[in-house]
């Protein structure tokens, strides 16, 4: 089944008086390319948190918010007070020296370093960090969910414009054989105008008349179409087969240019600018897909 590329998912989970929340959420790349904003204690686990999305998500470009917040009524940092006061002092000191006249100190105090202090331990436990790991992997079912759901609408999306593409082939050849006379009524008048002698052997223009068709000859490309055309929906069930869906759109791409360039009648030329327009909605959104 299809998954695409963008993705959505959330999962939270409570450790004593802390919340923990996992976000991810991503857009199309052709590789995995990962931006994390993971809260500071939890940093040390980010290498590892790192390897199990990498391989829980395969590829994209992925962004992991990780965010933890107090709950309780407890505080794990206050104002360093004493620090304050003496910041505070130099600050005056330093203004009345160079002659400033701002008394708004309370904003630079909070930016000055130490300010704040821990009023208890914030080391992490296995425990903690085993939740965080569940909280992780659920985010990942989530997000693996919502990319499924999203994979639905691709596959019938693909479907109906490949079966757009396959009527479109069927209808070549209605203007096969039109083509044909077409190109022989062409070659005649052509003959004409350069003058040719009216009584030109007949035998010799059938025989490169028919060379000149064989050139012309569309049934090789109709076959490989079609051909890829089922191979498209065959891949599609395999999993990850967004770069394989790729590379069978560009062939496709290559045998509707080679029936476009054999076409020689009007009809067959808006034919195949059909193709071409259902081929490009399947290329974009091949660019979404798993």
């Amino acid at each position: 089944m299809l998954h695409s590329m963008t993705g959505y998912g959330k999962a939270t989970g409570s450790f004593e008086d802390k919340k923990i929340s996992v976000e991810i959420k991503s857009l199309n790349s052709k590789s995995m390319d990962l931006y994390t904003r993971i809260a500071s204690p939890y940093r040390e686990k980010e290498l590892e948190i790192r390897q199990y999305i990498t391989n829980a998500l395969d590829r994209g470009k992925v962004e992991l918010n990780i965010q933890v917040e107090s709950i309780g009524a407890s505080k794990s940092v206050e104002i360093n007070k004493e620090l304050a006061l003496a910041y505070y002092q130099d600050l005056k000191e330093t203004n009345a020296l160079i002659g400033e006249s701002s008394s708004d100190y309370l904003a630079l105090l909070m930016r000055m370093p130490d300010i704040y202090t821990q009023t208890k331990d914030t080391t992490i436990s296995e425990e903690e960090f085993t939740l965080l790991h569940t909280i992780v992997a659920e985010a990942c079912m989530n997000f693996n969910t919502f990319r499924r759901q999203e994979g639905q609408a691709l596959e019938k999306e693909f479907t109906e414009r490949i079966e757009d593409i396959r009527s479109l082939l069927k209808q070549v050849d209605i203007y096969e054989s039109v083509r044909i006379d077409i190109i022989k009524e062409r070659m005649r008048k052509g003959l004409e105008e350069a003058g040719a002698v009216a009584g030109y052997d007949e035998n010799r223009f059938q025989q490169e008349l028919i060379f000149y068709i064989e050139k012309l000859d569309v049934s090789e490309e109709k076959m490989r179409l079609a051909n890829h055309l089922d191979y498209f929906l065959e891949t599609m069930v395999l999993p990850a087969a967004g770069k394989k869906l790729g590379f069978i759109t560009q062939e496709l791409g290559r045998e509707i240019n080679t029936l476009g360039s054999k076409s020689y009648h009007v009809e067959l030329q808006k034919i195949v600018v059909d193709m071409k327009d259902a081929l490009e909605k399947i290329k974009e959104q091949v660019l979404n897909t798993l």
